[in-house]
């Protein structure tokens, strides 16, 4: 199978493995694991932080930022079908007890003019008050859209001339990086605080990272552990990530060239795909040529041996990896073919 329905499913290199075989561990809660210390401290330095904090997923990563950043009946101001809100489950409002004020985007980017008519006047007695704007680059239902960096710059100078914290869930962030030349430091300088994933394309098998002040990172690490994410001879499995930031960044240009291949490829077949949008390492193809709803073309191409999620009606979604060859996108091409 050709599986393209997203980066998560990527499996760790053999580098990985035989990291994670010899890394030297300790009690990470009692603040004794090296490894642990060093991913931390690796992931700080690349984004210009002060201090890391290691979290087992994106979603733990982003729910952390908020709750350390928020008090409840607060509101956070996200795109409105940022990850934090569409994909977690609600829980902005379960755990940390935060209303989201949502702003619809282009392709998940919020124009700085909403977002800015978008905080409340917390002298009003009937508002909650704005204590969060959170920014996802590059955008998940976007079709790993990179933002202008000139938005995020705006939006983080009116927050932070309003006393308002920035998060930016950079799930994909070395892939912004890599794509649009712009360091993952300067992306970051824009935001208080910035998670970012491991186990997508950089290929870990599982982790990601919480990165800020270090007076910000110890008030999240007490919130990771209020999440259960306090971890034990968690070395092992920081190993893999440090060998994802080590060795496997710069590499996702091949996963960008792989989803622009697909997308031009699948124009030119007559599906609506538009090479220009694809960015990063992924591709939003509409399905309609093929004369089935995304879902149904989804199960059918499944039996032409290539896995892809509908994310619209209409619209399926391929996501570029380590572990997809531009051999094996011509084969989806070619299975895309045969259905239409």
């Amino acid at each position: 199978m050709i599986d393209l329905r997203s980066d998560t499913v990527t499996k760790p290199t053999e580098a990985m493995r035989s990291a994670m075989a010899s890394a030297e561990v300790g009690d990470d809660v009692y603040r004794e694991d090296p490894t642990v210390a060093r991913l931390e401290d690796l992931a700080a330095k690349m984004l210009g932080k002060e201090a890391g904090l290691f979290v087992v997923s994106g979603t733990m990563g982003n729910q952390v930022a908020i709750m350390t950043h928020t008090q409840r009946g607060d509101e956070l101001i996200t795109e409105a079908e940022s990850h934090i809100f569409y994909y977690e489950v609600g829980d902005i409002a379960m755990l940390s007890g935060v209303q989201a004020r949502q702003v619809p985007g282009k392709r998940g980017v919020m124009d700085p003019d909403d977002v800015k008519h978008a905080i409340r006047d917390s002298s009003n007695i009937h508002f909650p008050r704005t204590s969060l704007i959170a920014v996802e680059n590059t955008h998940n239902r976007g079709g790993g859209k990179i933002w202008p960096i000139e938005y995020v710059r705006e939006i983080a100078g009116t927050a932070h001339d309003r006393g308002i914290a920035v998060h930016m869930d950079g799930a994909r962030i070395f892939n912004a990086a890599v794509a649009s030349g712009i360091g993952a430091d300067v992306w970051a300088s824009y935001a208080d605080s910035v998670m970012f994933c491991l186990s997508k394309g950089l290929c870990a098998p599982i982790g990601s990272l919480l990165v800020g002040s270090r007076d910000y990172i110890e008030r999240a690490r007490k919130n990771r552990k209020r999440l259960g994410g306090g971890l034990r001879q968690a070395g092992i499995i920081a190993a893999a990530g440090i060998v994802a930031l080590e060795s496997m960044v710069d590499r996702l240009a091949e996963d960008h060239a792989n989803a622009k291949l697909l997308a031009s490829e699948l124009a030119a077949l007559g599906y609506g795909a538009d090479p220009a949008e694809a960015e990063t390492n992924m591709a939003m193809v509409d399905v309609s040529a093929s004369g089935r709803d995304a879902p149904s073309f989804v199960e059918a191409i499944k039996q032409k041996g290539v896995l892809c999620n509908a994310v619209t009606p209409t619209t399926v979604r391929l996501v570029t990896h380590h572990d997809v060859t531009a051999d094996d996108c011509r084969m989806a091409v070619e299975a895309f073919k045969s259905l239409l």
